[in-house]
């Protein structure tokens, strides 16, 4: 019954339904959640799947393929040209240096220098699949330490061809070029490995050929895949759009296998090439569902590869060999994370994200049997040590995420305040970010003399290499507010983006700094009233204005000339001014009915007042270049200024 492929089907979806949900709930991570499932499921624990295993990773590896043609989506070929300082310099140098580490403590322990050399060169790898989907998930992908982290996973894709050349001369029997080698895994799973090149070529031809793929997947990206689309587009057949997407992405993996090259490389390229493309979205759309039921496929598979019985009878030589290895790629990782000057938090994201070994290290074990590097028993336990460390990855960056970075970002809180100094600035501005710049940018064109305090070292380091002095200090001591002058200046700007923090700092000015004028930065409407509350004159929510333009812009688009949709929008914005104000007393008061009647209220009026102002947009004669109309205005413009002066 098992064996059949529904039945197999429904044991591989019933384990990601019932673990996935539960790993998530718990914090865990998805990608833990499939490796528990596949280890529950699995020959040693369950037994509801056994040998047939290796068909699904065959199937499941697609996962890795499609997950590499949507990263390559997002980058686009000028940004990867940026990157190749860190593909080349770090992620060359990761897999030279771990391999030479993990060659030295192998030959420390009296392994032969040709079998130590192979598992140090197999042992540099590290999990693309689990790595970049744990990163992706966190919404890590995109900071220092996860780009710095796919720089190397896809430098060490592409060192997997001349480690797979250097394999055969490290053992007892020549592999010819293009054979296609078959490779068993201790559990049973079976592989395929193609070594480059056509039989009988030399090694220039075989170069000729690996450059001559890579040439044609970019000219099929750049000249035949766009007029494809574009006719599948006029066809309207979402389904043919969904079958050529995934003939380009199979295509391409087939031919990179071919000539020898790693096929998610080669998705990963067509993917880059591919980003510029007016239909990067849709193929984004089109791959993400398969790419994420292939990819729990592929992990459930390797939780079941876990041989528990091969654990339970040498259990301190494999826990002795992935503590080892482990601990050795993190003190590399984290020293070249060093070397090239990436900040602490990106140091040990780097460290622990890549400290695991690989899903190629499979391929890597079985070749080395197969070349006669080594024989069936040694390898054996690094297979099993191999699955440990990476369902030990989702663990990792549990432990990174909940007790490293919280120290680290608290040994950074702990640098010592700068020592301010007051050079009779009229201004303070605490917060130097995003909102805080441009504040600060527009008072310095006009030459007017500022102190800016804030708690970001980096922004701190990094203004202070452009030139722009900002002192590192905590605006809500009192004392370092006095030694900035704010008994003497002129006006507070609090640009400070945490609205705890901001609230605290504005009723500290309020309460010793009296006269001076407070000018505040807003989340949200609870944060306005919350600042309005505790002193701040005026108040500005941080994307109110940026909205209230592009509303105008959207008027615009709808056919409202620029003058009446700049009217409406104006009065619309003094109605919400009004009451946002108006219900500042209330806000947070006993009296929550009539605050939310209050604003239901004001809804009904802010439609009855756009009604009023605008009984024909369309018209050609605009009241607002009615000398009564500019006259209105002006009042209104003037009694506001008034209010908020008062």
């Amino acid at each position: 019954m098992t064996d059949s492929v529904l039945a197999q089907a429904l044991i591989y979806l019933a384990a990601a339904v019932v673990f996935v949900p539960i790993a998530k709930r718990a914090g865990l991570g998805a990608v833990l959640g499939y490796l528990v499932g596949g280890v529950v499921i699995g020959p040693y624990v369950l037994g509801l799947i056994g040998g047939e295993g290796h068909h699904v990773m065959h199937f499941a590896e697609f996962g890795v393929v499609m997950m590499l043609f949507l990263v390559g989506l997002e980058l686009r070929p000028a940004l990867l040209w940026q990157m190749r300082r860190p593909i080349f310099g770090l992620g060359g140098l990761q897999v030279a240096v771990t391999a030479a580490v993990i060659f030295a403590l192998a030959l420390l322990v009296g392994i032969e220098w040709k079998m130590a050399l192979a598992v140090g060169m197999t042992f540099a790898m590290s999990s693309t699949a689990i790595v970049l989907a744990t990163l992706a998930e966190k919404g890590l992908l995109k900071t220092a330490g996860g780009q710095s982290s796919f720089a190397v996973l896809l430098f060490q894709d592409i060192s997997v061809i001349p480690i797979l050349a250097i394999f055969p001369l490290l053992g007892a029997t020549a592999t010819k070029a293009g054979e296609i080698l078959l490779v068993v895994l201790p559990n049973g799973t079976q592989l395929l490995i193609s070594l480059p090149a056509e039989p009988g070529l030399p090694a220039w031809a075989s170069g000729l050929l690996v450059i001559g793929a890579v040439v044609g997947v970019v000219g099929i990206g750049r000249f035949i895949v766009r007029p494809v689309f574009q006719f599948l587009a006029g066809a309207k057949l979402r389904e043919s759009f969904t079958a050529a997407t995934l003939l380009i992405v199979v295509g391409i993996a087939l031919l990179m296998q071919v000539v020898g090259l790693s096929p998610a490389l080669g998705t990963f390229l067509a993917g880059v090439v591919l980003a510029d493309s007016e239909y990067r979205h849709e193929l984004e759309t089109d791959i993400e569902p398969f790419k994420g039921l292939l990819l729990g496929l592929f992990f459930i598979s390797i939780g079941a590869q876990i041989d528990f019985g091969l654990i339970g009878s040498e259990p301190v030589m494999i826990g002795s060999i992935v503590l080892v290895s482990m601990a050795a790629k993190l003190a590399v990782l984290y020293g070249l994370a060093r070397l090239f000057k990436l900040d602490r938090t990106a140091r040990w994201l780097f460290a622990f994200s890549l400290a695991q070994i690989g899903e190629f290290a499979f391929v890597l074990l079985s070749f080395g049997v197969q070349s006669n590097i080594y024989d069936q028993a040694f390898a054996a336990p690094l297979v099993a040590a191999v699955a440990i460390s990476m369902v030990l990855t989702p663990p990792m960056f549990i432990l990174l995420e909940r007790v490293v970075l919280p120290r680290v970002a608290h040994r950074a809180e702990e640098r010592k305040h700068d020592e301010v100094h007051d050079d009779g600035s009229h201004v303070i501005i605490a917060g130097y970010g995003r909102f805080g710049q441009i504040v600060g940018r527009m008072l310095r064109a006009n030459k007017i003399p500022m102190t800016i305090l804030d708690l970001d070292p980096e922004i701190v380091d990094f203004l202070g290499r452009l030139g722009i002095k900002v002192y590192y200090g905590d605006a809500s001591r009192v004392d370092l507010l006095h030694a900035a002058g704010a008994h003497h200046a002129k006006l507070f700007v609090l640009a400070v983006d945490n609205a705890d923090q901001a609230t605290e700092i504005c009723k500290q000015v309020r309460e010793h700094f009296p006269h001076l004028p407070i000018l505040a930065r807003a989340k949200d409407r609870q944060h306005y009233w919350q600042l309005r509350r505790a002193g701040a004159k005026k108040v500005f929510r941080e994307t109110f204005g940026s909205s209230w333009e592009s509303g105008i812009a959207a008027l615009q688009e709808l056919g409202y000339r620029a003058n009446t949709a700049h009217r409406l929008a104006t009065r619309w914005r003094q109605h919400e001014e009004e009451l946002i104000e108006d219900l500042t007393a209330l806000y947070g008061t006993a009296d929550q009915d009539t605050f939310l009647r209050r604003t239901r209220d004001a809804f009904v009026e802010a439609e009855k007042l756009m009604r009023d102002e605008n009984p024909s947009v369309f018209d050609a004669s605009d009241a607002a270049w009615d000398n009564e109309s500019l006259r209105a205005d002006r009042k209104v413009d003037a009694a506001a200024d008034q209010s908020s002066d008062g």
